[in-house]
């Protein structure tokens, strides 16, 4: 499944909207830990590619076929722009710039890889995980990235 985004703001709620039908049609509950996980990333990984790209972008979102036990949902944004991810820090009073380091918290894995002329960003939840309560949903253990924001540029 994929959503075009065209390199505005409000592009942001309509992939927010689409993720959310998405779940619903996928028997992941609306209330779920990994669906309110998942939409705060659709958010953020899409912010940064209106915001710091100014090119369209595809998401795409990847749900298991079903449900039952563990299962692994995949969310990419590619976008037209090749340049990387830049490490940026936010002090406390920054309205932005923490994108990615939420990402970092949030998802059981993700990264980046150039992808032609541009880059993909991915990140993948583990329902499983989600299930084994509130912890794994907000992220456990500690990053690398730690008191570090990103901006993907």
């Amino acid at each position: 499944m994929q959503l075009e985004i065209r390199p505005d703001p409000a592009e942001v709620g309509r992939a927010r909207r689409w993720a959310r039908s998405r779940l619903a049609g996928s028997g992941i509950g609306a209330d779920e830990p990994l669906a309110e996980t998942l939409i705060l990333l659709v958010s953020e990984l899409v912010t940064n590619a209106v915001v710091h790209t100014g090119c369209p972008a595809v998401l795409r979102l990847s749900l298991p076929g079903s449900v039952q036990g563990a299962a692994t949902v995949r969310l990419e944004v590619a976008d037209r722009s090749g340049r990387a991810p830049v490490p940026r820090c936010a002090d406390g009073d920054a309205t932005g710039g923490r994108g990615l380091a939420l990402v970092d918290g949030l998802a059981d894995r993700w990264g980046w890889c150039s992808e032609g002329a541009g880059k993909r960003i991915w990140c993948e939840l583990d329902r499983g995980a989600q299930a084994q309560g509130a912890t794994a949903a907000y992220g456990s253990g500690s990053s690398a990235y730690e008191g570090l924001a990103y901006e993907a540029v």
